[in-house]
């Protein structure tokens, strides 16, 4: 039975990994590159990421106004302000024609200091890979799926690891030669990073199209333990959220109801009839002077409302997610919503909490080393598997491992389990199951 068992678990290691190594590969690289993507754009782009004119901060509406007298036939639809006295502002811009692109102005005397396109960037190219494979939603998919087989290595090869009384499960046999001086490596790398790389999966699943936007996210919140249940109660019917007008938002907001400006300036009602769109230099400016007066001077992320009814909205994304704040505003800098992290669920604050740490941010350099150590791990096993696999297999060969039967019902309730747990990896194996039925139908074999 346990070697069976040791048979079968071999089989599917084999197979996971093989799926998932160019995956987790890419991920893992591009991954490590975001860990510092704050220290890349600086040393990328210095002329952009710094202001010359020191540390003078001008109001918000003030430097949109910079950005649009320097580039008349586009729409500014956010600015972030610098994160500290010293650096610049950056604003994003929505051209008539072409793409999206991101002004950079120096937030002392106003200057435009240049711009760039995201996706052009080593880090937005990082960003956009990690999360998608520049295949959008359905590359958002394949990274979730990679992603959950990569849990079911890891249980895989710790099986394959345990010692059973044969010893060295800790130690590196230094005698071991060729193919065997592989397999060391691999093992051992894998044991001692399996705790980081299973928590940079489960952090990151929560992100997920399907995993984290389909299940996650919209459980919690029914719940009550996601986005503040008083939410719920400022939404105008309108359905946006502050992801579909900032472009991203924390993870606990992605979904809460964005409040619409109440007309005849009603802030005791945020429903009704839609006010007229402000977005003049001075209503910017009364939303930067009420941010200034809620403590929040720097540091912040306004969405600039495009259609009438759309309250200016702002974040903060701060290294611990405990200093994060969400407010919505309308053109004459009232407050409609202040909600902060004590105001989420706990199922957001764990979330949260798993992001920053994720990202490498709560505990600054420390953070990312250990992150980083985590993405190194991944690509010598990705390679020392590699290597294994190409030196055992037989010329021409698959070299794949030969598993005992498995009984039906035993990969229904794998299968089960899967779809409970993780979906997408349960709907790939009973669409690997089905394949293999009917495999087996057309050559005329029976399953035992």
């Amino acid at each position: 039975m346990a070697a069976s068992g040791y048979a079968t678990a071999w089989r599917w290691h084999f197979y996971a990994g093989l799926f998932t190594a160019p995956f987790l590969l890419i991920l893992s690289i591009t991954g490590a590159l975001y860990l510092f993507n704050d220290e890349l754009n600086d040393w990328i782009y210095p002329q952009l990421r710094f202001a010359p004119s020191g540390d003078t901060i001008r109001p918000a509406g003030d430097l949109v106004a910079s950005v649009r007298a320097r580039y008349p036939d586009t729409t500014v639809t956010r600015i972030d302000m610098p994160v500290e006295p010293g650096r610049s502002a950056e604003v994003f811009v929505t051209p008539e024609q072409g793409e999206p692109f991101r002004v950079f102005v120096d937030p002392g005397n106003g200057a435009v200091l240049g711009d760039f396109i995201y996706a052009r960037t080593l880090v937005g190219f990082a960003d956009r890979m990690h999360g998608s494979l520049l295949l959008g939603e359905g590359g958002d998919a394949v990274v979730e799926l990679a992603a959950s087989w990569a849990l079911v290595l890891i249980a895989t090869g710790l099986y394959l690891w345990w010692p059973r009384g044969r010893g060295g499960g800790f130690r590196f046999n230094r005698q071991r030669r060729g193919r065997a001086r592989w397999r060391e490596l691999h093992r051992l790398t894998g044991v001692y990073a399996a705790v980081l790389i299973v928590f940079l999966i489960i952090t990151g699943l929560p992100w997920a199209s399907f995993w984290g936007d389909r299940v996650l996210t919209p459980v919690s919140n029914a719940l009550g333990l996601g986005y503040p249940p008083a939410l719920r109660h400022h939404g105008g019917g309108s359905g946006k959220t502050l992801l579909d007008t900032l472009g991203e938002a924390p993870w606990a907001l992605q979904q809460a109801p964005l409040p619409t400006v109440p007309a005849a300036h009603d802030h005791h009602h945020h429903h009704g009839p839609a006010v007229a769109l402000d977005t003049s230099p001075a209503a910017i400016n009364r939303v930067h002077a009420a941010l200034a007066a809620a403590g929040l001077p720097l540091a912040y992320r306004l969405s600039i409302p495009t259609e009438a009814g759309d309250p200016y909205s702002a974040y903060t994304y701060p290294a611990r997610p405990q200093g994060q704040r969400t407010l919505h505003f309308d053109s004459d800098g009232q407050v409609l919503v202040d909600t902060g992290f004590d105001d989420y669920g706990a199922i957001a604050k764990a979330v949260e909490y798993g992001v920053a740490l994720h990202m490498g941010n709560y505990f600054g350099r420390a953070n990312q080393l250990v992150m980083l150590l985590a993405c190194l791990a991944i690509i010598a096993l990705v390679i020392t598997g590699l290597t294994m696999w190409w030196r055992r297999r037989p010329a021409g060969g698959f070299g794949a491992p030969v598993g005992p039967p498995v009984r039906p019902r035993t990969l229904m309730t794998g299968a089960a389990v899967l779809l409970l747990v993780l979906p997408l990896a349960g709907i790939s194996l009973l669409l690997v199951l089905t394949a293999e039925t009917l495999r087996r139908r057309l050559a005329g074999v029976r399953p035992r």
